[in-house]
C-alpha cells in the first residue's frame, strides 16, 4: 500500500503565502509524477501543478507565476510553493501521485486533502 500525506493547509490574508508538503510512504518503486489539484465550492477538482521525475513541470493557467512545485526524491515528497494568494485560490488541496508498487503495478493515489483558505 501507498500513503500520501499532506501537510500545510490554512487561513492566510490575501497576498500572502503558504507552503503545501506531500510525502509518499508504503511499497514504492518508482514516482513517476507527483502533483496538486484543488476544489472549491461548487467547482470540479481542477490539476493545479505536476512534476514528473524528470523534474518536467505544468501548471493551471490560473496558478502561473505565483505558485512553484518542487519535489524531494530522496524523502520521496513534493512541495507547492504558493505566493500572491487571492481569495480565488481557496479550496481542498489534493495531492496525486503516479506510483509503481515493488510488484510493477503503476497507479494513482491520492491524499487526504488539505484545506487553503485565502481571507482578510
Amino acid at each position: 500500500q501507498v500513503q500520501l500525506v499532506e501537510s500545510g493547509g490554512g487561513l492566510v490574508q490575501p497576498g500572502g503565502s503558504l507552503r503545501l508538503s506531500c510525502a509518499a510512504s508504503g511499497s514504492i518503486f518508482r514516482i513517476y509524477a507527483m502533483g496538486w489539484y484543488r476544489q472549491a465550492p461548487g467547482k470540479q477538482r481542477a490539476l493545479v501543478a505536476r512534476i514528473t521525475n524528470d523534474g518536467t513541470t505544468n501548471y493551471a493557467d490560473s496558478v502561473k507565476g505565483h505558485f512553484t512545485i518542487s519535489r524531494d526524491n530522496a524523502k520521496n515528497t513534493v512541495y507547492l510553493q504558493m505566493n500572491s494568494l487571492k481569495p480565488e485560490d481557496t479550496a481542498v488541496y489534493s495531492c496525486n501521485g503516479l506510483i509503481a508498487t515493488p510488484g510493477g503495478v503503476m497507479s494513482n493515489y491520492w491524499g487526504q486533502g488539505t484545506q487553503v483558505t485565502v481571507s482578510s
